[in-house]
């Protein structure tokens, strides 16, 4: 389903084949079976249509103000050993922001760079008893301007958290005829700054992910999904700050086709629901992505 050289390979590739295109249409920098190595970019846009707030009611912009976020990622993955491999991800952000008091902006950059690996103990259907296994490991790091760092009176210039994060999880999948069910969790922490003299740490993070991806034929494949992100509260000098933790569910879908065994684009929109109960100190957003990979066989 999707992979054209799964004739080459040997049994336990052959039946792990049948998640690959499925599995691409939910994470586009993974590498599917037969590559050794890809490149690719991914283009974002997003419009905010409110916030959450401390309590997980949702509020609508107040009027007069407006919001767009702009993102450019360049990626890539290399295979490492047979079941393992490499990634690194440099997103390029804009943002450009309106009030009724202050105006309009636009800033941005360079944002957190991050350099990720993938290691595959069982692949999807590859044992008959057991779903598709794999380590997920992460580190993201602070090559954007902090928050505190931003000279644009709305902060649309701030592009990274000020920290270094260290990311780890485990990857779930088991494909069902032309489906694959995909899942993920992933615990993340950031390290401690300091900003003007104050040191701060933004709590633990746990986030999840759920899809259900569909092979239409081969090289072509439809997937929709949800991601959720939980935050906890915030520190200043050692002492916890009620009523900052953070919460997000985002929705989303996506489209991949194949052109040839070397290229393939794919995209689809995504939304952050607009109601009370779905976020919590954090924007709600509508946008969309559109990516394109050239892999290396």
């Amino acid at each position: 389903m999707g992979c054209t050289l799964a004739a080459l390979l040997d049994a336990d590739w052959a039946s792990a084949q049948a998640c690959c295109a499925g599995a691409s249409a939910i994470t586009p920098a993974r590498l599917e079976l037969h590559e050794q190595f890809l490149v690719g970019l991914q283009l974002r846009a997003a419009w905010m249509l409110g916030s959450y707030d401390a309590n997980r009611d949702f509020r609508n912009l107040p009027s007069g103000a407006a919001q767009w976020d702009f993102e450019q990622d360049a990626f890539g993955s290399l295979r490492l050993l047979r079941r393992g491999q490499l990634g690194l991800l440099v997103p390029v952000l804009e943002s450009w922001r309106k009030t009724s008091t202050t105006g309009s902006e636009f800033g941005g950059g360079l944002g957190d760079v991050n350099v990720n690996a993938r290691y595959d103990f069982i692949y999807a259907n590859e044992l008959s008893y057991a779903p598709g296994v794999a380590l997920l490991l992460g580190v993201t790091v602070p090559t954007g301007r902090a928050p505190e760092a931003a000279e644009q009176p709305l902060g649309s210039d701030a592009t990274g958290i000020g920290a270094f994060q260290i990311s780890a999880g485990l990857g779930l999948e088991r494909s069902f005829g032309d489906f694959l069910v995909s899942g993920a969790g992933i615990f993340s922490k950031r390290t401690s700054r300091e900003v003007r003299g104050v040191e701060s740490e933004l709590g633990a993070a746990l986030s999840g992910m759920l899809g259900l991806a569909y092979t239409i034929r081969e090289g072509t494949s439809a997937a929709i999904f949800g991601t959720y992100m939980y935050e906890g509260n915030a520190s200043v000098e050692g002492r916890e700050i009620p009523n900052t933790a953070r919460e997000q569910l985002r929705l989303a879908a996506a489209a991949s086709f194949s052109i040839l065994d070397e290229w393939r684009i794919q995209g689809g929109p995504f939304v952050d629901p607009p109601a009370n109960g779905f976020g919590r100190n954090q924007i709600a957003s509508l946008g969309g992505s559109f990516t394109v990979i050239r892999s290396f066989l």
